[in-house]
């Protein structure tokens, strides 16, 4: 837990990144692009639930808004990993859903997994706009991607609890951008950037 607040306060700029990430997000889905994201491992399992709050829900009512997981179509991850290997299973999805204007959302706690640093590259050339989540920089996904918010935790299960929170201010603004829930987007913020020790640091997000 300490380690985690740590961390939480140290973010500073990158909560502001966040809030950008997700107006300018807003704004692209709303006109009728859509987000493809993808992971490995517990990264993948942050990667469906950013998708999940934004189809779905995240705290109000909204219409939906277009995203999909690259690795939750079992059938195709293992096609394409069976005929052409595990680290083409994101990039090729990406070239056949990826259009001009979408956006692909990486995260990667090392930052070096193959699969993504080749959905990045693909994304790119395909003229979708590609961010990630890392862990510490540098690492080889930050460096190849548009935007990259690195979170400098001291372990792999550290920098995977600070994306939630971040998928979460990601989502939130999303919804403030939109016109939802504008007032808690701002609550959940400030507590970001003003974080102190304890339980009082981590901030109030969406239920399960």
């Amino acid at each position: 837990m300490a380690a985690l607040v740590s961390v939480l306060e140290q973010l500073g700029p990158k909560v502001e990144t966040a809030e950008r990430w997700g107006t300018e997000l807003a704004g692209i889905l709303a006109g009728g692009a859509r987000l493809l994201t993808a992971g490995n491992g517990g990264s993948a399992a942050h990667a469906q639930h950013l998708t999940a709050e934004l189809v779905g829900r995240y705290r109000d009512e909204r219409v939906p808004l277009s995203a999909v997981t690259l690795h939750a179509d079992l059938s195709t991850v293992t096609a394409v990993s069976n005929d052409y290997g595990y680290d083409e299973v994101f990039a090729r999805q990406v070239r056949a859903h990826g259009r001009t204007g979408d956006v692909l959302v990486l995260l990667s706690t090392s930052g070096a997994s193959r699969n993504l640093l080749r959905a990045a590259d693909d994304g790119r050339r395909s003229g979708l706009r590609v961010w990630a989540l890392t862990g510490p920089e540098p690492n080889p996904l930050a460096s190849v991607v548009d935007e990259a918010i690195a979170v400098d935790a001291p372990s792999a299960a550290c920098a995977q609890e600070v994306h939630q929170v971040i998928v979460h201010l990601l989502c939130a603004a999303v919804d403030a951008a939109l016109g939802v829930n504008a007032e808690l987007h701002r609550d959940g913020s400030d507590r970001i950037r003003h974080a102190t020790p304890g339980a009082d640091a981590l901030p109030r997000l969406g239920q399960d």
